[in-house]
């Protein structure tokens, strides 16, 4: 999309935060490279209290337009996304970017979409988005919302299947889908001007990873990203607002690592994925916040994957 079409609109996130009814609301962002904002999420699980305020967003500023780049856990917060973009800049909004489908990362997108603004994902998110959109909404409604339904499910309008480069004045995205990994629709956001990756949850810090997708596949996908030359930092989806790459990705990498070579090794001894659900991986409970909510399922997902190499 043309970037003198937005520059007409530049008061655009003014107007945002004054509809939104969250004047004054915006949400605490921190500036980790130079028009580079982050929002850290608390490191729990969604419950009233929190909203879905459990992962990270943020947006990076060019010299025309603002590219926001994740949206958090439900509209009230993408309203309050969208008003700390205004409290920074009067430029427009001209991207939003998924980076995959979990619900504490996208479930703001209505707050933020609309005037022919593209939101952007990778190609399968919205197969993906479709097909646990109930589920979605449910666990809203029983968790921390009252008011969840289907307009709060906004798929993307553009999906990318490989690389997009998006040029907000001065600068440049290069946004990159990849294989299943965390999840089958997992993208990853390059700044090159500040040398920022925003990962999404392909690195989890301070808080157990979720295994959405499979094991070798996360693990390759960390291998790739680790080679990379360029990157300076990196924004976790969880975790705190920036992290050194390629050793942000130590803990994660060491968890999976261990993950796969136990799991693999219970197979070829003939142990029941129940045996090794009970046995696998609690030595390491002590290093990661939340690990009895998620590490049994990482143990299933990853034992149905490997039994069949």
């Amino acid at each position: 999309m043309a970037i003198a079409r937005w520059l007409a609109y530049r008061l655009l996130p003014a107007m945002l935060m004054a509809g939104s009814g969250v004047a004054g609301a915006a949400l605490p962002v921190s500036e980790i490279a130079p028009g580079v904002f982050v929002h850290q999420g608390h490191a729990e699980q969604a419950n009233e209290a929190n909203g879905n305020d459990i992962a990270n967003a943020g947006f990076v500023v060019g010299d025309d337009c603002v590219a926001v780049i994740d949206t958090l856990g439900s509209p009230a917060l993408g309203r309050q996304l969208a008003a700390s973009v205004a409290s920074r800049t009067a430029l427009p909004i001209c991207a939003v970017i998924n980076t995959h489908v979990h619900p504490d990362h996208l479930l703001g997108n209505r707050a933020l979409t609309g005037d022919d603004r593209p939101l952007l994902g990778h190609e399968q998110l919205p197969r993906a988005l479709a097909a646990r959109a109930d589920g979605y909404l449910a666990a809203a409604n029983s968790t921390y919302a009252a008011d969840a339904d289907a307009s709060w499910i906004v798929a993307p309008t553009t999906t990318v299947a490989d690389t997009r480069r998006i040029d907000l004045g001065g600068r440049t995205l290069v946004l990159e889908a990849w294989p299943t990994a965390h999840s089958n629709t997992d993208l990853t956001v390059f700044d090159t001007a500040s040398g920022t990756l925003w990962t999404g949850d392909l690195v989890f810090l301070d808080r157990m990873p979720a295994l959405d997708g499979s094991i070798n596949g996360w693990l390759n996908v960390l291998d790739e990203l680790s080679g990379r030359s360029g990157v300076k930092r990196i924004v976790p989806g969880h975790g705190p607002a920036c992290a050194p790459w390629p050793a942000g990705s130590a803990p994660l990498r060491r968890y999976l690592g261990h993950l796969r070579t136990e799991v693999r090794d219970a197979i070829h001894q003939g142990r029941t994925i129940e045996q090794a659900i009970a046995n696998i991986g609690y030595d390491r409970a002590q290093d990661w916040p939340l690990f009895d909510r998620v590490h049994r399922r990482n143990v299933t997902a990853a034992f149905a994957e490997l039994e069949w190499e």
